[in-house]
């Protein structure tokens, strides 16, 4: 056990009291230096080791977790005897300053959490509606000490969320190619059938006709499907790497629609182009696959006594490309929707007219590697406006 006197420190103080009564002469002066010199050893010793807290690894100082997890940017909460004591920032953020000092089984209400929390165990459980009716959680309680356990959540509602978008890709995906499969595998076993079977009546060659021009058209349709969904799938692989290569938007655009026009004619086609410099960082193929799928769109769907009217234009540090057609419209509650995987204001039109479901997925994918928006307006009876924002390229200047 340390000493609880310091003695050597007293008999320094003695010895230097003496010495300055002998060189001096001054006993007063003397004695009330040794009355502060001894007074300020007893003042800064050391507190005894009895008096100290002791950290022997089963107790560990509220302060000290306060201050460990607070920075964090997980959510945390600490619970002693089933109330919360401590909630970091992320914890406050997400549940609310209110449950510090609430029973842990009230602050995170779900059975799942509370089964855990009863058991009295180190685990973890999936909380689903914790923060919303989609939300998915991980709650895992690990022990801090004899009194005190950690509560730790880890938001999943993004995994849970692509995890659902992948399905549901898979299961839509799945029907498209079933459909056109289908109807080829149906119409190429009636033509087997025909030519095989000698009881049955010979087929016209007119049915004959249909029945191939039918499996042709199907075919066409599968072959585009399958091509849409490989090149979704490049351009989401490419969604966050900005094109390396700087183009002119406006001939590069002027370059697409030519192509357009010489198979569907001037007439149906209209370019309006401002004759300005036009530099972007771009991928010169998708750039012409955007104009390529928002014109396809316009034709189909547009009046067909009324032309498709595109613009290139400058607004600012922004480029625009827009499309219009005289179509009879779209529906206000469809127009979020549009840009889904397989979404179809009428499904039935839209494979009659070869569409795949897929275009505008592909646009807007396109337009967010560009680093662009796209906006799609529309009224009933009036026709649709879809309008890309591309923005200006601009050089880095070094200087010297």
């Amino acid at each position: 056990m340390r000493n609880s006197v310091p003695y050597a420190g007293l008999a320094l103080a003695v010895a230097g009291a003496v010495v300055m009564l002998v060189t001096t002469g001054e006993f007063v002066l003397s004695l009330g230096v040794l009355v502060v010199w001894v007074g300020s050893l007893f003042l800064s010793r050391p507190a005894p080791d009895n008096a100290r807290p002791r950290d022997d690894g089963r107790h560990i100082a509220e302060h000290r977790v306060r201050e460990l997890i607070e920075p964090l940017g997980l959510p945390y909460l600490v619970m002693e005897n089933r109330r919360i004591t401590i909630a970091n920032r992320a914890a406050r953020d997400v549940l609310g300053s209110h449950v510090v000092g609430q029973d842990a089984r009230v602050a995170l209400r779900h059975p799942e959490a509370v089964r855990l929390m009863d058991s009295g165990e180190e685990g973890s459980a999936v909380v689903r509606g914790l923060t919303g009716h989609r939300s998915v959680w991980d709650v895992a309680l690990r022990r801090i000490d004899n009194s005190k356990t950690m509560i730790e959540l880890v938001n999943r509602t993004a995994e849970a969320d692509i995890s659902r978008a992948h399905t549901d890709f898979v299961a839509n995906a799945s029907h498209e190619l079933r459909t056109p499969l289908a109807s080829i595998i149906g119409y190429v076993e009636t033509l087997i059938d025909a030519d095989t079977d000698d009881h049955a009546p010979p087929m016209k060659e007119e049915t004959r006709l249909r029945f191939l021009e039918t499996i042709a058209r199907e075919g066409k349709r599968l072959q585009a499907l399958v091509e849409d969904l490989m090149s979704l799938s490049r351009i989401e692989a490419e969604k966050h790497d900005l094109p390396a290569l700087v183009l002119d938007l406006g001939s590069s655009m002027e370059s697409a629609i030519s192509a357009m026009q010489s198979l569907h004619g001037k007439d149906r086609i209209i370019l309006e182009r401002a004759q300005v410099p036009m530099p972007i960082r771009g991928d010169e193929q998708q750039v012409h696959q955007l104009a390529r799928n928002l014109i396809e769109n316009a034709l189909k769907y547009g009046s067909a006594s009324e032309p498709v009217r595109v613009s290139v234009q400058r607004n600012g540090d922004m480029f625009e490309f827009r499309v219009r057609d005289s179509g009879e419209g779209i529906a206000p509650e469809h127009l979020p929707m549009l840009t889904r995987r397989f979404y179809r204001t009428d499904p039935g039109r839209s494979r009659a007219v070869g569409g795949t479901g897929l275009g505008l997925a592909i646009v807007k994918h396109i337009v967010e590697r560009h680093r662009g928006r796209l906006e799609i307006e529309s009224q009933l009876g009036q026709g649709t406006t879809v309008t890309v924002r591309l923005p200006r390229h601009v050089e880095q200047t070094t200087l010297a």
